[in-house]
């Protein structure tokens, strides 16, 4: 008996699927690209050359999603952590690009740095639900040419589950894959493990990025697991309803699985958005608003609508710091993802729009995943969650508490024990010292730091993974 949530009917379903094919086919997507043109043109798309315009047909469409696989492995260092989507449960990833860090020793937010990806890590590798580790932050301390190569060397140095980026640009891609080949050893095990995964970004409304573009054109070469990514917002980058600005994402996702499935059919790719809504006043964009919710999970049941795995914005928010509106609109963007069976909501750990990063709140955002999940399992009706024969025994006005059912229930997965949460007296509580929410996940954070790493890389890898990172640093421009 779980619980199931959503927006969209069959009939509505298929009413956006026909809307973002109008916008394919009449409207079109600019491709800044004369390869990807070339590539798509060859495929039966209609272009408008100068203006970089491609006109893709329904045809196209379907046969990308035909070759497009419906399982995805998602590999890890340690293959513990490796998991298939869909997995049948909700699972977590962080949202990158972020260029803040919020230090709780002083309460303020300051430049991210590198070391704060390798401390992100290091928490992220102890929540129980999070899979997919997307560097969340850029480190200014580094480089600007060689920020995403540290970043993806610093993740893979700090966890050993699955690391996810982004490639804007072609020319970093080398450097990538020697990282990987450093750790795996081979190509072959490279396109065979999937420990590492990418992030496509479409850019709203209705085109690409030529760099990016081409560049995960050649990482198809190796079969990478990448997510489209979507980010039309409603009244901005894209239009002032939800049913069209949802149409608009799908269709820009649907452009970038038909360019990607003709660059190398088979491709592994999930099915994913990050829309966002307009606030009036000041003309932000806003995560954390209830119509992003809906504009999230109506995106969601459109990639199960193509049978695909997903990967969707939530746990997220708009509060400039952690605090309770961080809690509030963290768990709003959060549960009904769950309830609608999304395989991985990405947005934990990051406030502000997630332009910045807390530890504290990856913590709390874990258990905000862990409370999510329990209540969207429902009740286990069952042989062994039938208690007839005890209730016949204890009768009216008796008591359950000397019951083995009892005990052994209390000790299974049916009741969750948060790790954070107070479920004390209040004296209680103020004879341990009166500590919030925030106050112990900091000291849990600092516990993991002081810890040893876990499954750290052998030193000459590690040694490798340094010597790519500093020539990334000396050869990009």
């Amino acid at each position: 008996m779980n619980m199931y949530g959503g927006f969209l009917s069959q009939e509505e379903k298929e009413r956006i699927h026909k809307s973002s094919i109008q916008i394919l086919e009449n409207t079109g997507i600019k491709f800044p690209s004369e390869r990807a043109l070339a590539l798509l043109e060859k495929g039966g798309a209609r272009i408008d050359w100068d203006r970089q315009i491609a006109y893709i047909s329904e045809d196209m469409v379907k046969q990308a999603l035909k070759t497009a696989p419906k399982e995805i492995l998602i590999g890890a260092r340690n293959p513990e952590y490796a998991i298939t989507i869909p997995a049948g449960y909700t699972t977590y990833n962080l949202d990158g690009t972020g260029v803040n860090f919020f230090d709780y020793n002083k309460g303020q937010k300051r430049p991210a740095v590198m070391k704060d990806i390798a401390a992100a890590c290091r928490v992220f590798q102890e929540i129980p639900l999070g899979t997919l580790m997307w560097v969340p932050v850029n480190g200014s301390d580094c480089p600007k040419n060689a920020k995403s190569i540290a970043g993806i060397g610093t993740a893979f140095a700090s966890t050993s589950k699955h690391v996810s980026d982004e490639i804007k640009e072609p020319e970093e891609l080398p450097y990538v894959i020697e990282i990987l080949k450093a750790i795996l050893g081979s190509e072959e095990e490279i396109q065979k493990q999937n420990i590492y995964s990418i992030t496509y970004c479409t850019i709203a409304p209705l085109a690409h990025d030529k760099a990016m573009l081409e560049a995960t054109m050649d990482l198809t070469r190796y079969k990478v697991p990448m997510t489209i990514l979507p980010m039309p917002c409603t009244g901005s980058t894209g239009p002032a309803s939800l049913f069209s600005n949802i149409a608009v994402a799908n269709a820009e996702a649907l452009s970038a699985f038909t360019v990607f499935q003709l660059t190398n059919p088979g491709t592994p790719i999930i099915f994913g958005t990050g829309t966002g809504t307009l606030n009036p006043k000041n003309g932000l964009f806003l995560e954390g608003a209830p119509e992003v919710s809906i504009m999230e999970c109506s995106m969601s049941q459109m990639g199960k609508y193509y049978g695909f795995p997903t990967v969707v914005g939530g746990c997220i928010t708009d509060a400039v710091v952690p605090g309770t509106q961080a809690v509030m609109e963290k768990v709003l963007s959060t549960m009904p993802l769950a309830a609608c069976g999304v395989d991985i909501v990405q947005g934990i750990g990051l406030v502000e729009s997630s332009m910045t990063l807390s530890l504290e709140q990856m913590l709390i955002d874990s258990e905000i995943s862990l409370l999510c999940k329990r209540i969207a399992e429902g009740v286990r009706i069952s042989d062994e969650t039938d208690l007839m024969e005890d209730i016949a025994k204890v009768g009216a006005e008796g008591h359950f508490l000397k019951q083995k059912s009892t005990r052994k229930a209390m000790r299974s997965s049916e009741f969750l024990i948060p790790p954070l949460s107070d479920r004390i007296t209040y004296d209680e509580w103020v004879a341990l010292g009166s500590k919030d929410l925030y106050e112990k996940a900091h000291e849990r954070v600092e516990q993991i730091l002081a810890s040893d790493l876990k499954d750290p890389l052998d030193h000459n890898t590690k040694k490798t993974i340094d010597e790519i990172v500093e020539a990334a640093g000396r050869e990009l421009v």
